[in-house]
């Protein structure tokens, strides 16, 4: 038997989106049953998980309550056929009445570890993720992203600023210490400009081998200032019946995504698709407006709709493409198994089989992800077989053939669909 290993880079794409609930599942004096439906939100949520079909899903204010937060995920995420979606642990070692949570598609993704670090305001959550590349069980390699979410004290005064100064100095001082590679931060960080110390905090840090970046470079005053109304996120009401709700129309930048310079630059596996930040629902024309005032073009508007109905804040999202050199081990006619066939392939693909006993046999087509797009079985009753595949419909592109008997001997051969 030959064995032949390749090098193949593989790509996927993550998406990410963070969004703060306003008070999902928490009632207060202000947010109530009423006011806050949580059955509402639940469809206005649906409609936007929808829309975006986020891989990692990280979000604020929503209520420290296991039943809650798994409700959630059962009535907004796993619905109409989605089953993929998972959550990491609760978290609210500071006491709050509000947490964070991550949910993740567990098709491309799992979970390794979480560190909850606790403030006088609210957790700061770590959560460690890593890829589920398609050849994981046999190499035992993946790449690893940690997402850290925060919730940064609320208000404009100088003692609110100093708080959040300090949660985020708690947090840049822990990495510091520990030291990640591929990390994001992410949250509500209720800032109003870049020139604040918690802001600076993050992108000057002393120890420049750890400062987070801003994917869309835009530094400034974003209060009330239209220059940035692409990226406000707050409010999405300019004037509301309900005391829930924060008013003023869309003109603060509270909701972020930084990220790491390995993830800026693509150093190790993940890296930043350029030009994928988005305020999702933002056209940059409703400035100190409500979000679904007149015409909002960025969405559907059943999508903006939901988005005005969910809560003040819109949702921060952006791509992360995965990039994996994956050695592919080609087990070239095998003693037992041969496999022939004309490559490179036109229309449906034709190909013999040879085999030195009769048994049951498995064949597959799979894309350059590493994901299964054929799968069929089939006897080898005469120790000969023909069999055709249909790749007709397939895109141009790299494919491989893997082709597995009953005592899994393996021929892997990689073919060009034209």
């Amino acid at each position: 038997m030959f064995v032949i290993t390749m090098q193949v880079i593989a790509q996927d794409t993550i998406k990410v989106m963070q969004y703060n609930l306003l008070y999902y599942g928490q009632t207060s004096s202000y947010c109530t049953t009423s006011n806050n439906n949580e059955t509402a939100k639940d469809g206005y949520l649906k409609t936007i998980i929808k829309y975006v079909k986020p891989d990692i899903f990280t979000v604020n204010e929503l209520a420290p309550i296991s039943s809650q937060q798994l409700l959630l995920m059962n009535n907004c995420l796993n619905v109409d056929g989605v089953n993929y979606y998972n959550k990491c642990n609760l978290s609210n070692a500071s006491g709050s009445d509000l947490s964070n949570q991550l949910f993740y598609n567990s098709e491309k993704l799992g979970f390794v570890s979480q560190v909850n670090i606790s403030t006088s305001v609210r957790d700061i959550d770590i959560y460690k993720l890593y890829y589920k590349s398609w050849n994981l069980s046999s190499t035992h390699d993946t790449a690893y992203v940690t997402c850290i979410v925060v919730d940064l004290k609320a208000g404009s005064a100088s003692s609110d600023a100093s708080e959040r100064a300090t949660e985020t100095n708690t947090l840049m001082n822990y990495l510091n210490l520990h030291g990640i590679n591929n990390y994001m931060v992410m949250g509500d960080f209720n800032v109003y400009t870049s020139t604040e110390t918690c802001y600076q905090n993050l992108i000057n840090y002393s120890n420049a081998n750890i400062r987070f970046y801003d994917p869309v470079n835009m530094p400034g005053d974003w209060h009330s200032n239209s220059l940035f109304s692409h990226y406000h996120s707050q409010s999405t009401h300019n004037t509301s019946t309900s005391d829930c709700f924060v008013t003023g129309g869309m003109d603060d930048r509270f909701d972020f995504i930084l990220i790491s310079n390995n993830i800026n630059n693509g150093l190790d596996h993940f890296q930043y698709l350029s030009g994928s930040y988005i305020t999702v629902g933002e056209d940059g024309n409703h400035f100190n407006k409500d979000i679904n005032y007149g015409t909002n073009n960025s969405a559907p508007d059943s999508v903006i709709q939901a988005l005005y109905g969910m809560s003040d804040h819109l949702p921060v999202t952006l791509k992360l493409r995965v990039n994996q050199t994956v050695g592919v081990n080609t087990y070239e006619e095998t003693a037992s198994l041969k496999v022939f066939f004309n490559n490179p392939v036109d229309k449906d693909m034709p190909i013999s089989i040879t085999s030195s006993t009769k048994e049951k046999l498995k064949i597959e087509i799979i894309n350059i992800l590493g994901k299964t797009i054929c799968f069929q079985t089939t006897s080898n009753e005469g120790c000969y077989t023909n069999i055709t595949l249909p790749t007709k419909a397939l895109n141009s592109g790299i494919y491989f053939l893997k082709i597995t008997d009953s005592r899994n001997n393996a021929i892997i051969r990689k073919f060009i669909k034209g």
